[in-house]
């Protein structure tokens, strides 16, 4: 029977006590799994949630079941107090005295909450990224958590998915790259630092394929794209020492992946290497029988065990079927053993048997100064400036505003999806920063929708009293953040409510309008985007969002953004992405005929036949790796070192990058190659390197990339990972549609 009853989470926790007593420090030796019972070892594999604010409210049930040592790690703790009173149970009334790992969902920010991880991937800055992951284990760790469920390094393709917002984007060398940046974040130099917490990789694998874009949702996903696009981020991180991994929800290939054998043993356990502990997702042993996979949660158990999953997440399937699973010779003690093992060298890596308890200084510790200033520059650096007619930004100085629309002033909503810890009142909104910077006598405010969801379009006529009085128009809006996120999915990805009307009744009033976006996903604003005479993404930005957006509006900073995704101009697109195959019949400009120019009676075949949507044709709203600056930059020059290489060597590659504007600015170089003949049909381009490279006005700087025979190398159909002789093309580009190109050949 259940100890607990498993439920969803869907309330936020808020850290209340700042402090608390830590009793004794625990004194008890180095256990191994041939020390312990076969309770105490089961126990080691099941996760428990609580939802107590305070010591007092921890349910009796959870105490004995620790006392009995049925327990080996618990998560969403909200606080020191209720962290130590249980660790206490572990360490003084168990009989193994075993400590907890107490764990909670720390995505991007604790209560400093940086840009959601999409957006932080809009910076193509590694450093950055690991300087936040830094700042979110300092903060949670000084509340007893040890453990997070991120970074999040799912391949998305599709931002129909709630959950791309969670991502670094559709890429795998940009997504590997920044893995690492967040997984060095959270660990620090060693996981005995008390300022340091364990890292989880997720979702292993394959959940961003989900079909249709909607969460919890099938995925096929041949073994070659696999290995090749939705892999890579789960081996830089097994490499980079990521101490957990986390399978997913979703069935991949008709087997449901924390039951998936070929994928956890095979590939993590097997080619990747990874020793250490994999957890599953919330009640997904549990699942494996909704799926159909399992008849019921004994045979559940025993799948997600023989797979290779050592903590169940929640639901309590393997506690209470392991032992019948052992006595009836289907499992076998030195398989729990080893699952044991990696569980208590987690502990001990954390240097839990030496300090159990939490003795972190909230106070010290949350909201600092340094992590404010490292929020707001990760959130200028994840800015990305899409439009920008007639040089509308930046903003003249000495310029009314009129700021208009739902999330000018939504300091929860700003802050994005998965924000358990994050409080509103730490927000500095758009609004806020604006009055700061105009005062009272330059700006004009109206919410004009009551939410980015309201159909209600009452209040227009004052926005647009408000618009009338000012130089220029700014309209914040988007998505709130409860509109991206697990579980929300859209099919239908444009602005909600009635902000295309908005947009479009303030583009009449013939002032300049600018729009700022705030979403988890990019926006099909196809309809609308000519309305616009600048646009600027912001995803949702985190703390200090506000002070970051006006910063880049009045020209006090210059845009660095780029963007980690495809962005598509309707959702019918979808799944869209840069690193496709080429077909066949290949669209390009000019070689076909849009619907709208059809003729009347048209015969079939008089319109092209080609890789397109007659409404739409076949190119984005904007292209993977896309931002524009306040200056201009030209592309010059490019150079190889030699023209072959042997399939072992490497060759170097350069192009001049120059800045041909009047402001500074920091360009963001892409590397890009093309296997043009292969046993496998590969992408018309791939990601291979970037660099940032900042350049004064007319200075010029050579960017030189040193191209290596693994970034030549794919699995093939027999998944035979190979690098084979032919010709490539290869770009040092701005962005995945442009560059410069040349070619070389492997021998």
């Amino acid at each position: 029977m259940s100890l607990f009853r498993a439920h969803p989470l869907r309330t936020t926790l808020t850290a209340l006590l700042l402090g608390a007593s830590t009793g004794a420090l625990a004194q008890a030796p180095a256990l191994t799994a041939d020390s312990l019972s076969l309770k105490q070892k089961i126990g080691q594999l099941q996760q428990m949630h609580v939802e107590a604010k305070t010591a007092a409210e921890i349910p009796e049930e959870l105490k004995a079941a620790i006392r009995n040592g049925q327990v080996g790690s618990i998560l969403n703790i909200p606080s020191p107090e209720v962290a130590n009173e249980l660790q206490r149970i572990a360490m003084t009334e168990s009989a193994a005295k075993i400590p907890l790992i107490f764990a909670r969902d720390v995505i991007h920010g604790y209560r400093t909450i940086m840009p959601t991880p999409l957006g932080q991937a809009a910076s193509w800055n590694a450093d950055l990224v690991e300087k936040g992951a830094r700042a979110a284990a300092v903060e949670a760790s000084s509340m007893g958590i040890r453990w997070t469920f991120a970074p999040m390094i799912d391949i998305s393709r599709d931002s129909r998915w709630g959950r791309i917002t969670e991502s670094f984007g559709e890429d795998p060398h940009l997504t590997s790259v920044l893995t690492v940046a967040s997984v060095r974040g959270y660990q620090g130099d060693s996981l005995s630092d008390p300022t340091s917490i364990a890292a989880t990789a997720k979702h292993f694998v394959g959940y961003g394929a989900a079909e249709g874009g909607r969460d919890y949702n099938v995925t096929y996903i041949p073994e070659p794209l696999l290995h090749n696009i939705y892999l890579p981020p789960f081996k830089a991180a097994v490499d980079a020492g990521v101490a957990t991994i986390m399978s997913a929800f979703n069935e991949l290939n008709g087997v449901p992946a924390s039951a998936h054998d070929y994928a956890i043993n095979t590939v993590l356990r097997g080619e990747f290497g990874f020793d250490g502990v994999i957890v599953s997702d919330w009640d997904s042993v549990l699942e494996l029988v909704a799926h159909g996979y399992a008849e019921d949660k004994k045979q559940a158990a025993l799948q997600a065990l023989k797979a290779g999953l050592d903590i169940e997440m929640v639901s309590t399937t393997i506690q209470e079927n392991l032992p019948a699973l052992m006595d009836g010779g289907k499992v076998t003690e030195a398989e729990l053993d080893a699952k044991v093992k990696r569980i208590l060298d987690l502990k001990h890596q954390l240097g839990l048997f030496e300090q159990p308890y939490s003795k972190g200084d909230p106070a010290k510790s949350i909201l600092t100064p340094e992590h404010k200033n490292l929020a707001e520059q990760l959130a200028l650096e994840s800015l990305v400036l899409l439009k920008n007619d007639k040089q509308t930004l930046p903003l003249a100085k000495g310029k009314s505003v009129a700021l208009i629309g739902p999330l000018a002033h939504a300091a929860h909503d700003q802050l994005g999806s998965w924000v358990l810890d994050a409080q509103k009142k730490d927000s500095v909104t758009v609004l806020d920063a604006f009055r700061q910077v105009l005062g009272q006598d330059k700006l004009f405010y109206s919410q004009a929708l009551y939410s980015s969801r309201s159909r209600d379009s009452k209040d227009f006529a004052q926005a647009i009293d408000q618009a009338k009085k000012a130089d220029v128009i700014v309209y914040v809006g988007g998505e709130e953040a409860v509109l991206s996120g697990e579980a929300h999915s859209r099919a239908d990805t444009r602005l909600p409510g009635a902000q295309e009307q908005l947009i479009r009744e303030l583009k009449k009033t013939g002032k300049p309008l600018v729009v700022v976006i705030m979403a988890g996903r990019p926006i099909a604003l196809n309809d609308v985007i000519d309305e616009m005479d600048a646009l600027v993404m912001a995803w949702h930005p985190g703390t200090m969002g506000g002070p970051a957006i006006v910063r880049l509006l009045q020209g006090d900073a210059d845009p660095v953004g780029r963007l980690p995704v495809t962005w598509p101009k309707v959702t019918g697109q979808m799944p869209i992405y840069y690193n496709h195959p080429s077909s066949g019949r290949p669209a390009s400009e000019g070689n076909f005929t849009q619907m709208d120019d059809f003729p009347l009676e048209a015969f079939q075949h008089s319109t092209g036949h080609k890789n397109h949507y007659i409404d739409i044709g076949f190119k984005p709203q904007f292209p993977f790796g896309f931002g524009l600056s306040y200056s201009s930059v030209s592309y010059s020059d490019i150079k190889l070192d030699k023209k072959s290489m042997r399939a072992d060597g490497e060759l170097k590659v350069s192009a001049k990058i120059t800045n041909t504007g009047k402001r500074p600015v920091t360009e963001t170089v892409q590397l890009y190659i093309r296997d043009l003949v292969a046993s496998s049909v590969r992408p018309v381009r791939e990601l291979k390197s970037f660099q940032r490279v900042t350049l004064k006005p007319k200075e010029s700087k050579r960017v030189t990339f040193t191209l290596r025979s693994s970034d030549l190398a794919f699995y093939n159909q027999k998944l035979e990972h190979v690098v084979e002789p032919g010709e490539f093309h290869v770009w040092i580009a701005p962005n995945a549609e442009l560059g410069m190109q040349t070619e070389f050949s492997v021998r």
